[in-house]
């Protein structure tokens, strides 16, 4: 069935819920992991006439370094559950499009990912990376549900 999942993880309670549940799958299933974090690259926040300047380097610094931990234990929590998986950190404006592009460098043929469910109005402002992935995607997404 499936030989590839990639997980795609993004530090919050509800990820490392869908990182269980895709590691037993892919245990079962003796399939392959790819464990994915995305995350933005630097930019300054402008509001009229007020600037927000965070060092680039300290910024690139910080997000790499949180990324890193984030990897080691989503790798360990593959580990424990009979695992092995490869891990891999993206830097990119749209974390859809890169959950994408990894699947398909990758050669996955699932998807696995968190969804907090929004609707209505925050879903609308809020936007939802599970929500434009599931638009894009070419192959099968699982999507774990709060």
């Amino acid at each position: 069935m499936y030989k590839h999942l990639l997980i795609a993880v993004d530090g919050s309670e509800l990820s490392d819920k869908a990182m269980g549940h895709g590691a037993g799958l892919a245990k079962a299933l003796g399939a392959k992991v790819t464990i994915v974090h995305v995350t933005p690259p630097w930019s300054s926040i402008a509001v009229g006439e007020i600037a927000v300047m965070f060092p680039p380097e300290e910024y690139e610094s910080n997000m790499a370094e949180a990324a890193k931990q984030l990897l080691a234990r989503m790798t360990k929590a593959a580990d424990a559950a009979g695992v092995s998986a490869s891990v891999l950190h993206v830097v990119d404006p749209h974390p859809d499009r890169a959950i994408l592009a990894t699947a398909d460098e990758k050669g996955c043929d699932l998807l696995v990912m968190g969804s907090h469910g929004r609707r209505g109005i925050a879903g609308l402002l809020l936007g939802s990376v599970t929500a434009r992935t599931l638009t894009l995607s070419k192959i099968p997404v699982l999507v774990y549900r709060q």
